[in-house]
């Protein structure tokens, strides 16, 4: 899904990994938030007309396709659905709270640890990972340069720091996390207790 355009569909991830996002005009982009299974994609496109992100498949991405015209059915017809809705919306506010204060206020070590960690909690509880098991997140030093606002080779001396450490170790495609506890805690950062997530 590209921004600006307006799509005729809202979709539920059944599988696999995604990330939101914006571009300036010279180029630079920024990673909003990752998509991963049970996440809803195009609703903002639904209520603002059209799409203020674009959104690109990291991985083969399974998806359950809503017709966009009948979305307001479902608020009329379904409340507890429509609740549902609403509770994905809040999550996803909370995620970019989370994420501001990461790019405002942590250094850029700390942001990293963020990072990873935020991803491990994301794909253990989205079932995307097992839980008790090193999480292998399907990530490129590139995707993470642009979710931290850093520099690619800021990035490079980050992730060896943190690898040294024996925190993560990086794959061919994508990062293992070795000691999630230890991100946690260099993060300064605990993941946030959850009701039962909807899934539509």
């Amino acid at each position: 899904m590209t921004e600006g355009e307006r799509n005729a569909q809202l979709y539920t991830v059944l599988s696999g990994w995604g990330f939101r996002y914006k571009i300036l005009e010279d180029g630079r982009r920024q990673i909003l938030n990752y998509i991963l299974p049970g996440d809803l994609i195009g609703l903002q496109g639904n209520v603002m007309l059209e799409m203020q992100h674009s959104v690109e498949a990291m991985t083969r991405m399974s998806l359950c396709v809503f017709e966009r015209d009948r979305l307001m059915t479902l608020y009329e017809k379904h409340p507890s659905l429509a609740y549902d809705i609403t509770w994905l919306a809040a999550r996803e506010e909370t995620m970019l709270d989370e994420h501001l204060l990461s790019i405002g206020r942590r250094s850029a070590l700390e942001r990293a640890a963020y990072l990873l960690a935020f991803l491990d909690w994301r794909a253990k509880s989205t079932g995307a990972a097992a839980e008790g098991k090193a999480a292998n997140l399907p990530v490129t030093q590139q995707h993470c340069a642009d979710t931290l606002g850093l520099s690619l080779v800021h990035t490079n001396k980050t992730f060896r720091k943190l690898a040294g450490d024996r925190l993560i170790r990086w794959l061919d495609r994508g990062c293992e996390v070795i000691d999630i506890e230890g991100l946690r805690k260099l993060a300064g950062w605990t993941p946030p207790l959850e009701t039962k997530r909807p899934f539509l």
